[in-house]
């Protein structure tokens, strides 16, 4: 995971996705290096438009959650609300593992 979100932190700061900028992002990090994923990495990202890939992702994941025919019939129930800073916890955790 380390690989992608150098990937994406370079792809954000607006720099070339190469082999010496990887290195210095894990190496910053304190991240294992592992040559031969950071040269397949860069080589499966050579012709993808990035800003476009996460574009279509957003839009996947703001598609509607409980789309099934089985729910229109239901009453609406509410869904239990959790606090605030327990959710924000849970999303930062998705990010780091």
């Amino acid at each position: 995971m380390e690989y992608i979100y150098a990937a994406l932190l370079l792809h954000k700061l607006g720099k070339e996705i190469n082999e010496d900028n990887f290195k210095k992002i894990l190496t910053s990090v304190n991240a294992e290096i592992n040559e031969s994923k950071i040269k397949n990495l860069i080589a499966s990202l050579k012709n993808v438009d990035i800003e476009k890939e996460l574009e279509n992702a957003i839009v996947m994941n703001a598609g509607p959650q409980n789309a099934g025919s089985e729910t229109k019939n239901q009453p609406d129930q509410e869904a239990p609300k959790k606090d605030h800073t327990e959710a924000a916890a849970e999303g930062l955790s998705a990010l780091f593992g």
